[in-house]
């Protein structure tokens, strides 16, 4: 068990939690987002991420909330449904002593189906089996759940075509592998 536990670890890259690690469970089809597709994701949002709302949904090992909280997000909801995982996840931000960071103990499309308060920049990074991105997409934006300026990151399987709201444009994208990754910039009244 202890073996499994030094292989799940994941690493802070920068500011108040640069270089901590931090243990997530043996969970399948949990994959944290690796250290430089995340840290290429924070130079993207450096400029923009101090002082902001952040919703990560799919949270899981709680790689993306737990870094923008390093980096200086005020706020931080992080929506996992697996209890184990939740667990993990609480016992972390607890030896981190993160106040700003919540965690959510939900299905995503419940969760994103309830009462809405608007974040500045979201994380959705769904399991690549599900095909949830695009429902999630169009609750986010239909749902009241961005501000009326925000930055969305999208994770996906590479090749997935991406069907994005008329008031979102893709501000950059990149690969690692198999995976595409994205940020994009919303545009739109609430």
């Amino acid at each position: 068990m202890k073996s499994n536990k030094a292989s799940n670890r994941l690493r802070i890259i920068a500011g108040t939690w640069r270089g901590r690690k931090l243990a997530f469970p043996p969970v399948p089809g949990l994959r944290p987002t690796p250290d430089r597709v995340r840290e290429t994701l924070f130079n993207w949002l450096d400029p923009v991420i101090r002082g902001q709302r952040c919703l990560d949904l799919f949270a899981g090992s709680g790689a993306l909330g737990i870094e923008a909280a390093s980096r200086g997000a005020a706020e931080v909801v992080l929506v996992e449904d697996d209890p184990c995982v939740v667990e993990t996840l609480r016992e972390q931000l607890q030896l981190l002593n993160a106040s700003q960071v919540q965690v959510v103990q939900a299905d995503v499309g419940l969760y994103l189906s309830a009462t809405s308060r608007a974040f500045d920049i979201v994380f959705l990074d769904p399991p690549f089996a599900g095909g949830r991105l695009p429902e999630c997409i169009q609750q986010l934006e239909t749902g009241g759940w961005l501000a009326a300026e925000a930055w969305v990151y999208l994770e996906a399987e590479h090749g997935l075509a991406l069907d994005l709201p008329g008031n979102w444009t893709l501000h950059r994208s990149k690969q690692a592998g198999q995976v595409d990754y994205h940020l994009a910039r919303r545009v739109g009244k609430n």
